[in-house]
């Protein structure tokens, strides 16, 4: 019997923030998956390795994990006033599914740097030595980004001794601006429930307290003590609770139906990505995942969220934004963790140690706006060449 060969494609695997992913530019992909479909999203899937029922992803480049189980498409930017278009892909480990429903916060620190190395950003656009603002239309959200990514002898400089928890080793410092980072999806905008905090009723578990917010990416929040946790929790005593996983589920599938994401809680399973679900407390000594301590005095709030049905290693750098923003709003729950108030930046504990993010709201009436969110990643080249999978893939 004879089988199709391998094809290979030109792709680059990137670390940004505390995430890994495949990236590709759009040009140098097979024809049928140059547009949206499902010619594209089976060549994903081969890529990184899934539906696989063993929940490794042996067989391809993902991780078996939310935060390496990604992929990123990239090109010329067909906006005006933007150097790259980026289109996020998180790739399901268990199922034959991709969801474009969002964006990778995380990823967002490497796009700068792979749009420059690929050819994606204009040569004027680039110092010889300095920093390089390059402007990033994300497709999935169609939100602007801007990202400051440090130019050494006209090369970016991923090299430095900027140290992110949640990664091992220190790299240069990127700064990401995300831009009027509400998503502006379901009913309303901000808030589509038009609360800041709700009384969110999930059947068979009672009724929480909840912020719901589209900023970033849409997110719910809910206080841990209200469902028995700390907020100083790792990833073991979720992950490997499935009564917990399951309960953590149930509240975000009817948190979307809340937020018009949904019709009904059935369609959550087809929309893993998105919303996000996530637990706050005030500040607590904790043990991070590294055995690194971290002080109460050191944060201004506690905050643990899931990605993809699992409590994340670290933060989302999405979900970061959205903590930043609800942090700045008053009366939010995420505010009143932090101690309530004006603020303009946070700086907050995770399972791997702490993040600061900064974001500036301003209230016109009864609504919200904010105009950008700040945070600082990293991000470097781990591999370039070409992926390889069967020719009959898609």
């Amino acid at each position: 019997m004879t089988h199709v060969p391998q094809i290979r494609i030109p792709a680059t695997y990137m670390r940004g923030g505390t995430s890994k992913g495949v990236f590709f530019r759009l040009q140098d992909l097979p024809e049928a998956a140059q547009q949206a479909g499902p010619a594209r999203d089976k060549l994903l899937l081969r890529v990184i390795g899934s539906p696989d029922p063993y929940g490794k992803q042996i067989d391809g480049m993902g991780g078996a994990t939310s935060s390496t189980s990604k992929t990123v498409i990239l090109a010329k930017s067909t906006q005006p006033e933007h150097d790259v278009d980026y289109l996020f892909g998180q790739v399901s480990i268990d199922k034959a599914f991709v969801d474009w429903s969002g964006n990778c916060g995380n990823l967002s620190a490497a796009v700068g740097a792979f749009a420059i190395a690929g050819g994606l950003v204009d040569a004027s656009r680039i110092p010889q030595d300095g920093t390089a603002v390059v402007r990033i239309w994300q497709a999935n959200i169609r939100k602007t980004i801007i990202a400051h990514v440090p130019i050494t002898n006209g090369e970016v400089q991923e090299t430095g001794d900027f140290e992110l928890d949640g990664v091992t080793f220190p790299a240069a410092e990127v700064q990401v601006e995300f831009m009027d980072p509400a998503d502006g999806e379901g009913e309303g905008a901000m808030f589509p429930t038009g609360n800041l905090v709700d009384d969110l009723d999930v059947p068979g578990l009672g009724t929480f307290k909840a912020t719901m917010i589209n900023s970033g990416i849409p997110t719910i929040f809910i206080n841990a003590e209200d469902i028995g946790y700390s907020g100083t929790e790792l990833q073991e005593a979720i992950n490997e609770d499935p009564t917990a996983l399951a309960k953590f589920e149930a509240i975000r599938a009817f948190g979307a139906v809340r937020m018009g994401l949904i019709k009904d809680v059935d369609e959550a399973a087809s929309r893993q990505h998105t919303p996000k679900v996530a637990f706050v407390a005030r500040p607590a000594d904790y043990v991070s995942s590294s055995g690194k301590q971290v002080s109460a005095s050191e944060i201004d709030l506690s905050v643990r969220a899931l990605s993809m049905g699992k409590l994340h290693h670290a933060m989302m750098g999405t979900a970061a934004v959205a903590i930043g923003t609800a942090a700045a709003i008053p009366g939010t729950l995420v505010n009143q963790a932090a101690g309530g108030g004006n603020l303009t930046a946070v700086r907050f504990g995770h399972p791997s140690g702490t993040l600061r993010v900064g974001a500036e709201a301003t209230q016109v009436g009864n609504d919200w706006t904010v105009v950008k969110a700040i945070m600082s990643r990293s991000a470097r080249v781990l591999m370039e060449g070409w992926v390889r999978i069967p020719g009959d893939t898609f």
